[in-house]
């Protein structure tokens, strides 16, 4: 028997050998990825294929929709919703603010010539205060001159403060409102934009307007001025220039525009005499005293 084949049992004695034998076999487990089972890299694997075959269309609808939207996103977004809106109203109200933009020619023309009369006016205003002061300091008997230069005076102030009737070139301004849709801020633009234009005496109805007449809306239909309720027609009987105090009304985005989109009916007509009649009675003031008393 040959000492060195492997197949030697070694059961000689006098070999002096051991006995060597296999160790048992260990199974050894199929190996898994991080994927998971097998049966997983199958399901991972049809998923990569099914996810290849998808169109470029077809990706990016499914990238874009379910959204996924962070807080910054949303608050970014938010900003800039807010900027836009804000724009928007910027634009509408720069738009509506300029309402001559879009006039004619000849209505610009016309605005003109009224911002030329007001200062006409007021130089004339003023030459008169001067020739005044001139004939004080130049008459012979001052205490004359001043006498009747008061009496004038007051005779003006009358007519502002209402205690007085006056009469004089102007126009007559009817306001029809069948609707009920004109209210008080309406018809105190219209007062408000015939002083500008240099009406010296104003009466609406049978009410005598002056510095202090105050307008608010009535309960009902009507308007209360001073008081006193004023019902539709509304009827302005107004002295002045009449070649101011027309176009004042006309202009574009004026009194006359502004009470026809609220579906009134407005009639100017000029005319040569008008008497403005209502009387105010004269009130003492309860705390004022003249300074030169």
């Amino acid at each position: 028997m040959n000492p060195e084949d492997p197949m030697n049992n070694g059961d000689d004695p006098a070999g002096g050998g051991r006995r060597r034998e296999l160790p048992a076999e260990v199974p050894v487990p199929p190996r898994v990825s991080h994927g998971g089972t097998a049966a997983g890299r199958a399901g991972a694997g049809t998923a990569r294929h099914g996810a290849s075959s998808l169109t470029g269309r077809q990706r990016l609808v499914k990238g874009l929709w379910p959204p996924r939207l962070t807080r910054a996103q949303l608050i970014v977004a938010l900003l800039l919703f807010v900027l836009g809106l804000g724009l928007a109203i910027q634009v509408r109200s720069t738009n509506d603010s300029s309402a001559l933009r879009g006039a004619r020619q000849e209505d610009l023309v016309r605005i003109l010539d009224e911002l030329d009369d007001r200062t006409q006016r007021l130089e004339d205003e003023k030459r008169r205060l001067e020739d005044q002061r001139t004939g004080l300091e130049n008459s012979s008997d001052q205490a004359e001159e001043a006498r009747r230069q008061t009496v004038e005076r007051e005779r003006q102030l009358g007519i502002l403060a209402g205690t007085v009737a006056a009469q004089g070139p102007g126009i007559t301004l009817t306001i029809h409102d069948k609707k009920g849709t004109v209210e008080a801020d309406m018809l105190l633009d219209a007062i408000q934009e015939l002083r500008a234009a240099g009406a010296e005496a104003i009466q609406v109805n049978d009410v005598r307007v002056v510095a202090s007449t105050h307008l608010s809306d009535a309960t009902g239909d009507g308007v209360r001025v001073d008081g006193r309720k004023v019902a539709a027609p509304y009827r302005f009987k107004v002295i002045g220039k009449p070649q101011d105090l027309e176009p004042a009304l006309n202009i574009p985005g004026g009194v006359v525009q502004t009470l026809e989109k609220e579906q009134a009916t407005v009639t100017v007509a000029r005319t040569e005499k008008i008497v403005v009649d209502a009387l105010r009675p004269a009130k003492r003031p309860d705390y004022a005293r003249s300074s030169s008393q």
